[in-house]
Parts: structure tokens; sequence; C-alpha cells
């Protein structure tokens, strides 16, 4: 099969090459893959992670048809369109009993720790492959793995509820996009801090730019704040987003790409009763549900390439003029 690999920890070393199908085991499901969902993981697992094999195969979310099954497997069949939970559990530790598989103590992700989604193929055992209805767009199908059910769980974990206040920094990007539609459908009013005015569309209802949004924020919330602020970028947004929430205010983390180190005023933190809660993915039933309420959810792509132009699509990440997800067509 025709694959994107890497042995070097350089964007520039990842070429196309020849990659030997991969194995089907009884419980195991094979993947055409269709489309694959390109984000800051894809360019730290070439350059930063510690990944397995080598030469190793990126790519941690994704979506595609089954091309065969194991003789064991039976949630799946031949032609499916699917997309996969994409952290490695035992199913056997704590957190795992929790419900917490992506928090698991033997753990790891497809992708990084395994081989992962850019590629014509891929063997999956059955628990991390999930049947999608036929009308599923194949761009927002390979967005679930990640960048959706990373805001899903987000948002779970927040207990955002209807009425609540929702601001999302880093909106444009593939989760944010997510974090707006969920935010929407879960009865909440979004604002999104981005230059995008496009973000609209997407259901948010009020856009507005880092430079003015603690006056905006003031100013439709009649001083009262916002209840839930994610912030998905890092260090550098960290005092814009902590200077917003409000009240018993929940501020949620899970990216650092443009830093991870913060300064933290405690005082502030416990007279105004407000949470700090750091977010990795989500569990599989957070998918499933994920997967019903995101049937009529929109992706807004700035690139679409080809797996021949994998190593541009990485590259592209951290481009200054991106406006939307990346996606990657394998087939």
């Amino acid at each position: 099969m025709k694959a994107l690999v890497f042995e070097r920890r350089i964007v520039d070393d990842i070429k196309i090459a020849e990659y030997k199908d991969p194995e089907v085991r009884s419980h195991d499901v094979l993947i055409r893959v269709k489309n694959v969902g390109v984000s800051p993981v894809d360019y730290l697992t070439v350059t930063l992670l510690n990944v397995n094999p080598i030469p190793h195969i990126p790519g941690v979310e994704f979506a595609g048809v089954v091309e065969k099954v194991g003789e064991h497997v039976k949630s799946v069949k031949v032609g499916d369109k699917v997309t996969i939970f994409g952290s490695i559990f035992d199913g056997t530790c704590d957190m795992c009993m929790e419900g917490y598989e992506t928090i698991c103590r033997n753990g790891g992700r497809i992708g990084i720790e395994t081989n992962g989604g850019m590629a014509e193929l891929i063997s999956l055992e059955e628990k991390y492959v999930f049947k999608l209805p036929e009308e599923y767009d194949w761009k927002v199908a390979s967005s679930l793995p990640v960048s959706g059910l990373t805001a899903y769980h987000s948002l779970k974990e927040a207990k955002l509820h209807a009425g609540e206040t929702l601001v999302v920094f880093g909106a444009s990007g593939g989760t944010g996009q997510f974090l707006v539609q969920l935010g929407r459908k879960m009865g909440a009013k979004v604002i999104a801090v981005s230059r995008k005015n496009w973000l609209k569309e997407l259901g948010a209802d009020v856009v507005v730019g880092y430079e003015n949004v603690e006056e905006v924020v003031k100013n439709y919330t009649n001083n009262k704040m916002a209840d839930v602020v994610v912030n998905s970028l890092g260090s550098a947004f960290w005092e814009k987003g902590f200077s917003v929430l409000g009240n018993k205010g929940r501020l949620v983390t899970f990216g650092d790409i443009t830093g991870a180190e913060v300064k933290l005023d405690l005082r502030r933190l416990y007279l105004s009763h407000q949470i700090i809660m750091g977010i990795f993915r989500g569990n599989r039933k957070d998918l499933l549900e994920l997967m019903e309420l995101c049937k009529e959810c929109k992706i807004k792509v700035w690139k679409t390439f080809t797996l021949d132009e994998g190593r541009d699509a990485i590259n592209s990440i951290y481009d200054k003029e991106r406006d939307g997800k990346i996606i990657l067509e394998v087939s």
C-alpha cells in the first residue's frame, strides 16, 4: 500500500513510500482510508512525540470504508462507512472502568504509539471502529476522533447548559468549529473569539477579535461575563481567557500551541469560585453521542491535499493564512 512515512524528526523527511499491507487478525477491521483530518497533533507527531514504529505513519483522526473484517467481528461489515476512536485502551485499569479510556494507564494513541491513518489502509481492533450512517459528510466524519470528540467532552465536563454563555478561543480551528456548533446545540449563547465572520454561519451569536473580547463579553452578558471559556491555544491567550470568566465560571484548556506555562491569580480563582479543567479527547460513549449530535454539523475546510501532498498538508498547519480545517484526501 501507499503511505506517508517518516524516520527522522523533521517534516522535510516525510515521503510517500510503499508500506506492507497491515495484517487483519480475527478481531480486526481493515479500513480503506477516505479522509484524514490534519491537525497540530500531526505536526508534533513528526517533530516531537515519541512514536512507534519507525518508519512511522502519522494520522490521528480519519474515516474510511471497511475493506475486510476478521472472523470474530460483529459490529461492522465490508462496505460500511466508519470513523475511529483514537485512544488505545486496555479496558481493565481503574480509568477505563470509570469511562476514561482516553487516559488509560496502559494506553496510547492511534497514529502515535501505533501507525496512523495517512495511508491507503489501516487495520484496527473492532473496539476502535464505529459505523456511521451513509449520509454522513466525509469531512465531518474524519474530524470526529480528535477535533469533534475533544470539543464535545470539553462541554460535557464543563456542564454547559442552556442559557449560559460560552466563549471559544481559537474558534476557526477544527476543534473550535465543533465547539461553536455543539454549544448552540446545547442551548448556550456562543461568542467566537476570531476574525472569521463565517463562524456566524456555524451558529456563533457574536464573533469578536482578541483585542476587543473583554469589552464585548462584558456588554453582551450585562457584566456577568462567561460561564464557560474554552482556550485551545495555550499561554498566549491565557490572560484573555481568564479575564472574561465570570463567577462560578469554568475554564477549559486542552491545547498549548502558543506555549504551556502560565501565571495564575489564585486569589481571583477562589474568590470567584472558578474552576479550571484540563481535557484530553473523550471516551467511547462521548463518541457515540457526538456521532448522533453531529449528523448535520459542518466543517469549513481551508485546503484539501492528496496523500502525495501530505508533507505540504502537515507543513501548512501553522500557516498564518489558514482559514479553516485541513483535510487529506486519501481515496
